[in-house]
């Protein structure tokens, strides 16, 4: 006999399906098994947990497999060095970069540059602006339209193109002829003082009145106190003339006397007598310090010493001791003085250059007093 499902039956000779309890086959007349010797299906054990067992049951294997991995590390690390894990190395893939393509450089135009404001001070001219901000003169008068070169204003704000840069020419065999007469002509500055006049300038350096008009931008022939021209040297007059006068060097200070003390006595015993003073500062090349010894108890005023010395002493001679028992006052000054030629009989002739300094007093005998001679 088959079973087909829980509830039916298989005859086992002609396989006719019977109820569940059919004890013979009603086709063919097969006993068959009664339902009591039949063995009942089998069915599977199932096992049913709560919730919180299963929790629990889950904690308790995560704590002792956390446990055994904490044990098994301590056991291990103390003899095995620590395995370094393979880290995968990514390899880049290069990839083909195309060449750059040259490319025409296109020059760029220079941006002008913003204009300068400058403000007139004493002695400014506009040839010395010029000159000073590397800019032409006909460009400031462009800028400053009413601009007055020859009568600047101190104070009054004027605006100045800045130099642009342009690319170096080639050489030439000349100059334009402003930068020629400018690199070629040899010249001075001259400071106009308290009523100096343009023709009194140009004679006093031989060079015409229109040719320091033209060198110094000026329209009229009117000078100001205090301002400053460029005398052109390379246009002095063919015909002779008298040389320059040069801006005469700011006077020196008048000399400290050192030694003697003042009142020092001198007998007979001293040949000599060293006058000493401090230096008044670096002397120029035709400069020295004039001193001078006057006997001012011989009462002639010919018994006098002039000297001229460039150390700052002199040792008075011999000659100047009296011979008199009698204390001479020797009074004695110092002055710096300037070389500004030489006199008929070929000495050099003097100027003073500097302030005098004050004067002191020695004595100076020729005999101890009160010595009688020996018969």
């Amino acid at each position: 006999m088959q079973e087909t499902s829980s509830d039916r039956l298989l005859c086992p000779t002609c396989g006719t399906s019977l109820a569940e309890n059919a004890s013979r086959c009603v086709v063919c007349g097969t006993v068959l098994q009664t339902a009591k010797g039949r063995n009942p299906p089998r069915t599977r054990a199932q096992i049913t947990l709560s919730l919180p067992l299963a929790l629990a049951l889950i904690a308790i294997f995560a704590l002792l497999s956390a446990g055994l991995t904490y044990g098994a590390t301590a056991l291990l690390g103390d003899n095995q060095e620590a395995i370094p894990s393979l880290t995968p190395t990514f390899t880049a893939t290069q990839s083909l970069t195309p060449e750059p393509t040259a490319t025409e450089t296109i020059a760029s135009s220079p941006t002008p540059l913003p204009t300068l404001a400058y403000v007139i001070v004493a002695g400014d001219t506009c040839l010395g602006i010029a000159v000073s901000f590397d800019v032409s003169v006909q460009s400031i008068r462009l800028m400053n339209p009413g601009l007055i070169c020859e009568a600047l204003t101190v104070g009054n704000t004027i605006f100045l193109p800045q130099p642009t840069p342009t690319p170096s020419p080639e050489p030439t065999a000349t100059l334009p002829p402003e930068e020629a007469t400018l690199a070629a002509c040899e010249t001075i500055t001259y400071t106009v003082e308290a009523n100096d006049t343009l023709g009194g300038i140009a004679s006093n350096y031989n060079v015409s009145m229109r040719s320091i008009m033209d060198f110094n931008g000026m329209t009229s022939e009117t000078v100001l106190l205090g301002q400053v021209l460029i005398i052109p040297l390379c246009e002095r007059l063919p015909t002779p003339g008298p040389s320059p006068t040069a801006t005469s060097p700011p006077p020196h200070p008048a000399p400290n006397l050192l030694l003697p003390q003042d009142g020092a006595p001198f007998t007979l015993a001293h040949d000599t007598v060293t006058l000493q003073w401090a230096s008044v500062g670096e002397l120029r090349e035709n400069e020295v310090y004039r001193v001078i010894v006057e006997d001012i108890t011989e009462g002639s005023g010919t018994v006098k010493l002039e000297a001229y010395v460039s150390d700052t002493k002199y040792i008075v001679p011999t000659s100047m001791r009296p011979t008199e028992p009698v204390p001479h006052i020797m009074r004695w000054w110092v002055q710096v003085v300037r070389q500004v030629g030489t006199t008929v009989e070929g000495k050099p002739s003097y100027r003073s250059a500097g302030a005098i300094s004050i004067k002191r007093d020695f004595t100076w005998s020729g005999a101890v007093p009160g010595a009688t001679a020996t018969p």
